[in-house]
């Protein structure tokens, strides 16, 4: 109906904000070049801790930035933008030897060039962009700094200032993963969020030793898992990460896989393993008789011996390092107490 809401879960992996000072641009943390600071103006959560970034009148680069030290690993880089008299933005990240960047059109809400890095746009509303940049660099220890030019158009760079026009700027995050995450404020060291996990009970959703669970994947983004497997999904028979006898959907490097486990044996996987299934409408059946996966209307997979599990629990966890995808969205999950029919679950996948 109009104006109706779904209710949602952010499960988020344990993450670090390496910038320092994410709010506060005036002091000496952020090195201003061709430019200046002025605080006071709202911010996306409504406070008035944002700043504006101004140029001044020099033929230059007109910018903020910040040094830090990169290793050979995949970093994030975002913030909150808004455009005045200047609308396009340059997010830029120096590993010590070369540059990786993404432009932003605050107006349009577009990702303009990008060299040697994936640019991001988020709209957050009352004109606020979250943009961000996501790299995997090959520096061994690179002494470089983090980076926000106003620029005059899409690659623009240096230019003749006229002291006046600029751009709004709030919420810094620099992170040692391949995606942003939810941002973490900090003031003067830097802020770790702890990993999220959720389980949940729910004895009408089986019946002893049978039943059928249906999932539909929506989008999420490739390449984005921690090191090690992360089980996104997990239906198991204790209130524990024990995955002795348990059925899972796991995401891996932007791939999926379901798997069901016996008496700490995997009796059966969907196939091929580790496949794009976004978009997809999934069904896992068990019983005495035996378990079926169907993926899209068609049978994936059978197992033919005994399947009883008593699944008693779900939840979106990581038994083995904590870490939770958070890119995946699950846009339907229904249980039922018994193993339907394959006619039914056919229909129930069916795209």
């Amino acid at each position: 109906s109009g104006g109706a809401t779904c209710p949602s879960l952010l499960l988020e992996p344990s993450r670090t904000n390496l910038v320092t000072q994410s709010e506060y641009f005036g002091g000496s943390y952020w090195t201003k070049s061709g430019s200046s600071v002025v605080s006071g103006f709202d911010s996306p959560e409504g406070l008035s801790n944002a700043f504006k970034l101004v140029e001044d009148t020099a033929t230059t680069t007109h910018q903020i930035q910040s040094s830090f030290s990169f290793l050979n690993q995949k970093y994030s880089l975002s913030a909150f933008l808004k455009a005045d008299e200047r609308n396009w933005i340059k997010v830029n990240l120096y590993d010590g030897s070369s540059s990786v960047y993404a432009y932003f059109d605050l107006t349009n809400g577009v990702v303009g060039q990008e060299l040697g890095a994936t640019g991001k746009i988020e709209n957050y509303g009352n004109g606020w962009f979250r943009c961000s940049i996501a790299t995997n660099l090959s520096v061994s220890a690179g002494n470089g700094n983090i980076s926000l030019r106003l620029a005059e158009n899409n690659g623009g760079t240096g230019y003749v200032g006229d002291g006046a026009s600029g751009a709004y700027l709030y919420g810094f995050q620099l992170e040692q993963a391949s995606y942003a995450t939810s941002y973490i404020p900090t003031y003067s060291v830097s802020q770790t969020r702890a990993g999220e996990a959720c389980y949940l009970q729910d004895t009408n959703v089986h019946s002893s030793n049978a039943g059928t669970i249906f999932f539909e994947v929506g989008d999420y983004e490739t390449n984005t898992s921690p090191s090690g497997f992360n089980k996104i999904l997990v239906f198991n028979t204790v209130a524990t990460s024990n995955l002795d006898n348990v059925i899972y959907f796991e995401e891996y490097e932007g791939n999926n896989t379901v798997l069901i486990r016996k008496n700490a044996n995997s009796i059966l996987q969907s196939t091929p393993n580790y496949q794009d299934l976004r978009g997809s409408k999934i069904a896992i059946k068990w019983s005495p008789e035996g378990a079926k996966i169907f993926i899209n209307g068609v049978l994936n997979n059978t197992y033919t011996g005994d399947a009883s599990l008593d699944i008693q629990y779900f939840g979106f966890d990581n038994p083995y390092n904590g870490n939770i995808v958070s890119t995946i969205k699950m846009k339907q999950l229904l249980g039922f107490p018994t193993a339907l029919s394959d006619v039914e679950c056919i229909a129930l996948t069916t795209i």
